[in-house]
């Protein structure tokens, strides 16, 4: 099984203009166009500020595409482009060779896969030979999931059992529009030492060796800690009179230097090209990590571990959401926690 699911995700994500390197002539043959053949169309299920960028980038790639989401006017873009889109997840799954998937909850995967239209319910036969998740959701119901397929009754069509594998994401909505997002991966559902090859989506992959989920939270705990680290600092040296440009130097060639000071800067007007110099729009939607911090609280209550940063965090995010702030990015916080200033 290990060896399928590494055989179709490499002739999947293989495809780019610019092929890699690969170190054998055992993994250069998964990028062989006759191997790609074998995933003529592939399906995507999920189309929000990650998604969309996803897909578009297997489109530019050459791949024949078709998408889902609950959202017509989401479809509706699509299909002015001449993309097929279908009304249901097992419509998907019954159109395409492999499916991915892009959700903002866990509910909201689980009625994808298990719903009445859900791609495990048409009862035993469906085109699909592989399902890829890069939802970011609770490692319980990532368990639950995958048990759920592998118990399914479904073949694919070519007759053996569909896989299933956890694949989240981390980098953002940026990473997601320039194809540089980083994969989570469990090692031990490969079979080759060498990274797995994402590169319509990503310009490198990680594998890791425990539960894909739990890493993805973990990361995203990190970083948003990170981030309110950094916002706090800007705003209290926003009112003792230095101002961000003059911090953002100072603290990207020091010890203070980090992914939120450097490369999503929450302060608007020191950075282009991130959400802060855009009103906080099109990034990575605040209610979301508040949903993956809860997610991290949960966590941790469970196994018993001391995380008073996860609950503080939890909580300020929280209370960015409940003030109306929820679907601007998350680096909002500087603003409408800390009352930072704008870098005029």
């Amino acid at each position: 099984m290990a060896a399928s699911i590494t055989y179709r995700l490499r002739l999947l994500f293989c495809l780019n203009k610019r092929r890699p390197e690969f170190t054998s002539s055992w993994a250069r043959m998964f990028c062989s166009s006759s191997a790609l053949s074998q995933f003529d169309r592939v399906g995507f299920i999920g189309l929000g500020n990650m998604g969309s960028r996803m897909a578009n980038n297997l489109i530019k790639a050459g791949y024949s595409v078709v998408v889902h989401d609950v959202n017509h006017d989401a479809m509706k873009k699509f299909s002015e482009q001449g993309i097929l889109t279908k009304n249901s997840p097992i419509e998907v799954a019954e159109a395409s060779d492999a499916v991915i998937t892009m959700l903002p909850s866990s509910a909201h995967v689980m009625d994808v896969y298990t719903g009445p239209k859900g791609m495990l319910s048409s009862g035993s036969l469906i085109r699909s030979r592989l399902f890829i998740d890069s939802s970011t959701i609770d490692p319980q119901t990532s368990r639950h999931l995958s048990a759920s397929v592998s118990n399914s009754n479904l073949t694919g069509s070519e007759g053996q059992q569909i896989s299933m594998l956890d694949a989240p994401v981390s980098g953002g909505v940026l990473s997601a529009e320039t194809g540089s997002l980083t994969f989570m991966v469990d090692r031990k559902k490969l079979t080759c030492r060498q990274n797995l090859c994402f590169s319509q989506w990503g310009k490198t992959s990680f594998t890791v060796v425990v539960q894909e989920m739990t890493a993805k939270i973990c990361n995203n705990l990190a970083m948003a800690v990170s981030m309110l680290g950094v916002s706090e600092a800007y705003a209290l040296g926003q009112s003792l009179g230095i101002e961000a440009t003059t911090l953002t130097n100072i603290f990207n060639s020091s010890s203070a230097r980090s992914w939120s000071s450097d490369t999503y800067n929450p302060v608007p007007g020191v950075m282009d090209g991130v959400p802060a110099s855009r009103d906080y729009e099109g990034g990575f939607a605040t209610k979301l990590m508040a949903k993956d911090l809860n997610l991290a609280a949960v966590s941790a209550k469970q196994v018993g571990a001391t995380s008073p940063m996860t609950f503080l965090a939890e909580e300020i995010f929280s209370q960015v959401c409940s003030e109306g702030h929820g679907t601007k990015d998350f680096s909002c916080v500087f603003r409408h926690y800390f009352s930072g200033k704008d870098q005029i």
